[in-house]
C-alpha cells in the first residue's frame, strides 16, 4: 500500500493515514458514452468537487459528442484517458470490457466506479477487487437505487426490528425488450459480452436491495428459458426460491417480454406488517399502524430513463467524498460481487436442472450457461 498518494491537484493527501490536508478538484473520466453514461456526465458536470477531463468512446461519434457537450478532450482508446492521470474514471462501457478496464486504471493508482454489473463473472469480479487491494485504490459499483427514499426507508424498517421476524421477500421485474433492442446492439443478448440476460442487465437492481434488506443468503433454487427472443442466446424470464440464513424465503421473478417497463415491486412480509417498493415509493404497514408512505422529493429529477431515478448523482458524490477524505465507500466492490453472485448462482443453477446452489458460490472456472436461442 502506498505512503503517500497525489490525488489530481491535491496538494497533500497521506494514504496511511487517510486525512486530507488540502484539495482542490478531482480529475475525472467517463469510459463509454452509451445510454447510461447521460447521467454520469451529468453529475460529474454538476459536482463541485470535480473536474470532468475526458469523454471515450470506441464509436468516435459518441465520444466526440460528449466532447462537445462539456467541451473536453475526447478519445477512443480508454489507455489515452488512463494517460491523462485522473483521479477517477466512470466505466460505463459493455459489461465484459469492465475488468479490464478497471484493473488497468487501479494499476496506475487511479480510483474506479464501474457501473452495474461489475463483471460477467466472479473470477473477473475478484481480479478486480485484487487490483484495487494491491494498489491502494478505490472501486465502487453502481447499484443506485439503495439511495432512493424508498429503499432506505424499508431497509431502516428491517434494521430496526419494526417489522419483527422477516418472514418472506419477493420481488418482480416485468419489462419490455423487443428484438429491435438486441438487434441494435453488438454486445447485448450474449453470454460472453453481457453475461445473461433480464437478470444481469434489467434485474440486478432488485436483487440486489432484495439481498440488502432482507439480509445473506443460504441457498437457491432457479429455472430461466428464452421463450420470446429469437435473436439472443441468453434468458428472458427466470425465476428462483431464495433461502436467507435469517430463514426467509424469497421469491424472484423477471421477465423482458411484457407488453411495457411495468414498475418494480418488492416486498418484505415480517412478524409485525409488510413494507414494499413500488417504482421509488414505498409503503409501510404495521399492525395495528396507518401505513407509512414514502415518495421521493418533488424536485427529485436526472436525466436518462424513469427507471433509472435520480441517485446515480447521490452515489456519484458519496464516492467522491471517500476518494477526497479516506473514507469507506458504501458499495464497494465486495458488495457489488454480492449481487453478481446472485445473478450468476441463478444461471448456474438455471442451467443445472435447478440444481440447489449453496453461497458462498463457488463459480466453477470458466462456467458459461449454454445457448438458450429458440
Amino acid at each position: 500500500m502506498k505512503s503517500e498518494y497525489k490525488l489530481g491537484t491535491m496538494l497533500t493527501y497521506y494514504w496511511q493515514r487517510k486525512e486530507v490536508v488540502s484539495v482542490e478538484q478531482l480529475k475525472v473520466g467517463v469510459i463509454g458514452c452509451g445510454n447510461v453514461s447521460k447521467v454520469h456526465f451529468a453529475a460529474v458536470a454538476a459536482n463541485p468537487q470535480a473536474q470532468l477531463v475526458a469523454a471515450c468512446d470506441i464509436k468516435p461519434n459518441r465520444a466526440a459528442a460528449y466532447g462537445a457537450e462539456y467541451q473536453v478532450p475526447d478519445f477512443t482508446d480508454y489507455k489515452d484517458v488512463l494517460d491523462l492521470e485522473p483521479d477517477i474514471i466512470h466505466i460505463c462501457t459493455p459489461h465484459h470490457t469492465h475488468a479490464d478496464i478497471c484493473i488497468d486504471a487501479c494499476d496506475r493508482g487511479i480510483h474506479v466506479l464501474t457501473e452495474k454489473p461489475m463483471a460477467v463473472s466472479l473470477h473477473d469480479a475478484d481480479r478486480m477487487r485484487t487490483a484495487a487491494e494491491r494498489n491502494g485504490t478505490y472501486l465502487g459499483v453502481i447499484f443506485q437505487n439503495r439511495y432512493n427514499a424508498a429503499s432506505i426507508a424499508v431497509k431502516k424498517a428491517v434494521d430496526e426490528g419494526r417489522l419483527g421476524k422477516v418472514y418472506g421477500t419477493r420481488m418482480f421485474v416485468t419489462w419490455y425488450r423487443p428484438d429491435e433492442y438486441y438487434s441494435r446492439s453488438d454486445w447485448k443478448g450474449t453470454w460472453d459480452m453481457e453475461g445473461g440476460g433480464v437478470l444481469i442487465d434489467q434485474a440486478i437492481h432488485t436483487i440486489d436491495l432484495m439481498q440488502w434488506i432482507v439480509g445473506s443468503i443460504d441457498s437457491l433454487e432457479a429455472s430461466m428459458d428464452n421463450r420470446t427472443h429469437d435473436l439472443i442466446d441468453v434468458e428472458d424470464v427466470a425465476e428462483a426460491t431464495v433461502y436467507f440464513k435469517n430463514g426467509a424465503i424469497g421469491s424472484l421473478y423477471a421477465v423482458n417480454y411484457y407488453t411495457y417497463d411495468a414498475d418494480v415491486f418488492l416486498e418484505v412480509h415480517g412478524q409485525y406488517g409488510i413494507a414494499r417498493i413500488e417504482k421509488d415509493a414505498a409503503m409501510i404497514k404495521l399492525k395495528g399502524q396507518e401505513p407509512e408512505i414514502v415518495r421521493p422529493p418533488e424536485e427529485n429529477s436526472a436525466p436518462g430513463k424513469s427507471y433509472w431515478g435520480a441517485s446515480h448523482k447521490t452515489q456519484i458524490a458519496q464516492f467522491y467524498e471517500s476518494v477526497l477524505n479516506g473514507t469507506p465507500v458504501d458499495i464497494d466492490g465486495a458488495e457489488g460481487r454480492t449481487a453478481l453472485e446472485i445473478v450468476r448462482s441463478i444461471y448456474y443453477s438455471g442451467g443445472h436442472n435447478s440444481c440447489k446452489v449453496e453461497f458462498p458460490f463457488r463459480e466453477p472456472a470458466g462456467f458459461q450457461p449454454a445457448s438458450l436461442t429458440r
